[in-house]
């Protein structure tokens, strides 16, 4: 009998505990509820670029190379300097070439008074003949001596053409000698800068082989490769955003003004030549990158303001449909203006909290502030 009674005062004590423990857990849990500003992500139309990086150059480049065989006596100009047309750049040493064309003059000079000497017998041989011929008309000479003087007066004026012929050459070889002499002074051959130098005084200057690079002034191009698959989007005259190494955030507009018609067999890539406006914050040689505009196509945004970062991780609080602000991670894309691309986490239309700086709101509920 006092087992039985223990047993049931065992089970209603049981009872009574369970019972306890279901009302415990059956309270709701507490929700807290934070008051913030709430953004709706969009669905908005962006623009598609191209991007292709390139190298900053002139829109004109002279390397100057010797055009003779010499000694370098002066090298006038070192990287920096600003140089106009015509300018002396280098000077070859012109014993050598000097020796020639003094050869040239002499020979020149005997060539000119031997063809004196044939015209003023030539004119006699003519003047001789003209008389004769008036004395054949008397019948005062025979014709034997009519002959011998026409044979003379001949074989002046051939001799006489002989030396002008003579003389023409001497001449062209003394022209030739004073271009050559003049090889000896490398020239600007245009307005520009003085990008590159190579030779010192005393080094021997060879045909084709550079010393000096030229830059002429003014605006600069951007060298841009643009692969062979997207080269059909690429147009001449088209504008294009320009962003530059080292030069200030503030985008620049560029022309396209060529595309080179063949492609680098190797990287099969087409070069666009893009004209930059003139600025002084560039300079050839600087890294670009370019921005071509290839269509528009449908993207989910939301405002920059409504991103936080979690380490290098993005996300945001997005709002379930009972306003509970949950942590949700994000990948983003390009930002235009106070709006940035969301390629993942988020569809259009959802709510989320904005500027929600470093509150913890994640299973809050939000109240929308007006």
């Amino acid at each position: 009998m006092r087992v039985l009674i223990s047993c049931c005062l065992l089970a209603a004590s049981s009872a009574l505990l369970a019972g306890c423990h279901e009302d415990e857990t059956a309270q709701p849990a507490v929700i807290h509820t934070a008051q913030a500003q709430v953004v709706e992500s969009r669905q908005l139309q962006v623009p598609v670029s191209l991007r292709s990086t390139g190298t900053i150059h002139a829109r004109e480049t002279a390397i100057v190379s010797a055009q003779v065989m010499g000694r370098i006596q002066q090298v006038l100009v070192r990287e920096g300097d600003s140089v106009r047309a015509g300018q002396t750049l280098a000077v070859l040493d012109d014993a050598a070439l000097l020796t020639t064309l003094a050869q040239a003059q002499a020979g020149l000079k005997a060539a000119q008074n031997g063809q004196a000497a044939a015209e003023s017998d030539a004119r006699l041989s003519a003047s001789t003949l003209e008389r004769y011929r008036q004395l054949e008309a008397q019948k005062s000479v025979s014709p034997q001596e009519m002959d011998e003087v026409s044979r003379r007066a001949e074989g002046a004026e051939a001799r006489l053409d002989a030396l002008r012929a003579q003389t023409d050459a001497a001449r062209a070889q003394e022209s030739g000698a004073h271009t050559m002499l003049g090889y000896t002074r490398l020239l600007a051959p245009f307005n520009g800068v003085v990008t590159a130098r190579t030779a010192d005084p005393g080094t021997l200057a060879a045909p084709g082989v550079s010393l000096l690079q030229i830059d002429q002034a003014g605006a600069l191009q951007l060298d841009a490769a643009v692969d062979e698959s997207s080269i059909g989007s690429v147009r001449k005259g088209m504008k294009v955003q320009v962003a530059i190494g080292g030069a200030s955030s503030a985008e620049i507009s560029g022309v396209v003004a060529q595309i080179v018609p063949a492609a680098d067999p190797a990287s099969h890539s087409f070069m666009v030549k893009i004209d930059l406006p003139s600025s002084a914050r560039f300079h050839a040689g600087m890294y670009g990158v370019a921005e071509f505009a290839n269509g528009m196509r449908q993207a989910i945004v939301v405002p920059h303001s409504a991103v936080i970062l979690r380490g290098s991780l993005a996300c945001a609080y997005v709002l379930d449909g009972h306003g509970i602000a949950q942590l949700r991670y994000l990948t983003l894309g390009a930002t235009q203006d106070d709006l940035v691309e969301v390629l993942s986490g988020l569809s259009a239309g959802e709510k989320l909290v904005d500027t929600p700086a470093d509150r913890d709101l994640a299973g809050k509920r939000i109240e929308a502030r007006p």
